[in-house]
């Protein structure tokens, strides 16, 4: 007995033993790394929002999941938080944020995967705070309180830690719990080091106003002879105490003749250049002709229009025009919601779309309406840390100029013909006309149009039924053998209605005037409804491949059926008006 006892105990000892080395080793092995330095900056943007960088030197084999972090309750401000290598911002790491600093309560925090490791061991962690943490003073408006976290939060010791505020210039220090704005230089940084600061601060000049950017919507037109114009809508909300007369806002590089209009294209006062090097311009709100000033908590829409120069545009390898662009350069304000259209010439095809984005929620896609193509993108939340870089190639054929005057001479030709007819139909004899009448024009009756309208509903409800015999099969709601003899009984019915409408639709036609233009308004419409039907099928089928997102897939399936609603209301449109001339 005292031998099993002495044996158990042996073997538990050495267990414990053995267990200890491992857990040493472990330790050892996720600790073979060392913070030498970390500089923590936090920048105001010029609409208030709160940017903080925390560029860090690791000394060793650093961690796959690196641990940074703050005081918990600046958790709720955060907006965004993205990370990537310093040496080679390219190089971006995916990162998860609201994670605990190893059971640590009292922080939030952030992993941050670095893999591959960092070049030469540093890498930088952004976040994106609410303005909510900046608040400006009601009674004297030049001054202003931050709230912030003095230093970061790590899960192990920072040799040297640089921390400071980064503001204008012209930002005068007045008080705070900092002694400065560069108030840390070289110091040691415990780990989970906690501390809240606040500083307040003086700024005469609208370097730093308290706005939101609700939508911004960029369109960039391309005209047939290379020349791009391009327009900024901006929809903005006073978040500051005093009233905002005029934003600084960025324009595209190489930007000239800027003008702002108000949301109802009423020009007003010429932007003003602040910095030529970031191309900032002040833009004084107007309405109607004159200055907005905006309440707290009022918004405004207005618009930046200005020119690029043609030497934007350079030779693809596929024969055509490439036009790259770079949409989020120098924006030092934070954008809640961003839209950018490329639009090119009439009879213009796309070769090649390419987008490089450093953050994964930016959609996009083709569009393409019945002469013309255009590239549509979305994201939320843009600031300049966003690389966007839109390229997009196409080939263009000069014969399309003359495509609209082309038009117009057709036009004007057949309202020629047609006042000749007129005066030839009143001049000449009594006789002559009672036996060129039926030849020359149809006579619309009230009762054509009214079989035209009828015959057109009729059409659409067999469509109708065809859809939703369709939805019925594929959820297996009736049998597929069912469904052939209906649907044939259907395509039936339907050829029979298109024989007696295209016979209506070349009468009406004949008729000429406002008759001829409502079936070609019509013809167009229809059109674009098969068009989008078959762009739906297509992104449908994409979507199944794995090819595009879920929310590229959504975004595509909204606009296609815009499109396919606003072609409907044409021709619900055409057909009331029918409807109405037949009574």
């Amino acid at each position: 007995m005292k031998r099993k006892l002495s044996f158990a105990v042996c073997v538990a000892v050495h267990l414990i033993l053995v267990l200890n080395m491992l857990y040493v080793k472990n330790v050892q092995a996720e600790n073979s790394y060392t913070v030498e330095w970390i500089n923590h900056k936090v920048e105001v943007l010029a609409n208030g929002y709160v940017l903080i960088n925390d560029t860090i030197k690791v000394e060793g084999t650093p961690p796959t999941d690196f641990l940074i972090g703050f005081p918990y309750r600046y958790g709720g401000y955060v907006l965004k938080c993205l990370a990537f290598s310093t040496v080679s911002p390219a190089q971006r790491y995916n990162v998860t944020v609201g994670v605990s600093l190893n059971g640590r309560m009292g922080f939030y925090g952030v992993s941050v995967v670095l893999n591959p490791p960092p070049d030469k061991g540093i890498f930088s962690v952004y976040f994106l705070l609410s303005h909510k943490l900046l608040s400006q003073s009601a009674t004297n408006t030049s001054l202003f309180t931050l709230d912030f976290p003095a230093y970061p939060s790590l899960t192990v010791k920072a040799s040297s830690c640089n921390a400071s505020l980064v503001l204008p210039s012209n930002a005068k220090y007045v008080s705070g719990t900092v002694p400065s704005f560069n108030y840390a230089n070289g110091i040691e940084l415990q780990s989970f080091r906690y501390e809240e600061a606040t500083v307040t601060f003086t700024l005469t000049t609208k370097e730093i106003q308290l706005f939101t950017v609700e939508e911004f919507r960029r369109e960039i037109s391309i005209s047939p002879t290379g020349e791009i114009t391009v327009s900024d809508s901006y929809y903005i909300k006073n978040q500051s105490p005093q009233e905002i007369s005029s934003i600084q806002v960025v324009l595209l590089p190489n930007a000239s003749d800027p003008t702002v209009e108000d949301e109802f294209g009423r020009k007003g006062t010429k932007p003003q250049l602040v910095d030529a090097k970031t191309n900032c311009y002040d833009v004084t709100l107007t309405f109607a002709g004159r200055t907005l000033a905006l309440k707290s908590g009022e918004s405004a829409r207005f618009i930046v229009k200005y020119k690029l120069p043609s030497s934007f545009l350079s030779k693809s390898q596929q024969g055509g025009e490439t036009i790259p662009l770079q949409m989020f350069q120098n924006v030092k304000y934070y954008i809640k919601d961003a839209w950018i259209t490329l639009t090119f010439p009439e009879g213009a095809k796309i070769l090649d779309l390419s987008c490089i984005s450093s953050s994964t929620d930016v959609t996009y896609g083709v569009v393409r309406d019945v002469f013309q193509e255009r590239v549509v993108l979305h994201k939320q939340g843009a600031l300049l840390l966003d690389t966007l870089t839109v390229s997009v190639s196409y080939t263009y054929s000069v014969l399309w100029l003359s495509f609209r005057p082309t038009l117009w001479t057709w036009a004007l030709a057949t309202f020629a013909c047609a006042l000749i007819a007129a005066w030839k139909k009143v001049k000449a004899p009594a006789k002559a006309v009672a036996v060129a009448v039926p030849k020359v024009a149809v006579k619309v009756t009230p009762e054509m149009l009214t079989s035209f309208v009828n015959t057109y509903e009729e059409k659409r409800k067999i469509l109708a039924e065809i859809k939703s015999l369709e939805a019925a099969v594929s959820k297996g709601r009736i049998p597929r053998q069912r469904y052939k003899v209906q649907r044939k009984t259907l395509e039936i019915r339907l050829a029979t209605v298109d024989r007696n409408l295209n016979e209506l639709k070349g009468k009406l036609r004949s008729a000429g005037g406002r008759y001829a233009d409502l079936m070609r308004q019509l013809e167009v419409a229809e059109t674009e409804i098969n068009e989008v039907e078959e762009g739906i099928r297509s992104v449908e089928s994409r979507h199944r491949r794995g090819e595009i997102t879920l929310e590229a897939y959504r975004k595509l399936l909204a606009d296609y059926q815009r499109r396919k609603e606003k072609a409907e209301t044409t021709i619900d449109g055409i057909l009331l008006r029918l409807r109405e001339e037949s009574r």
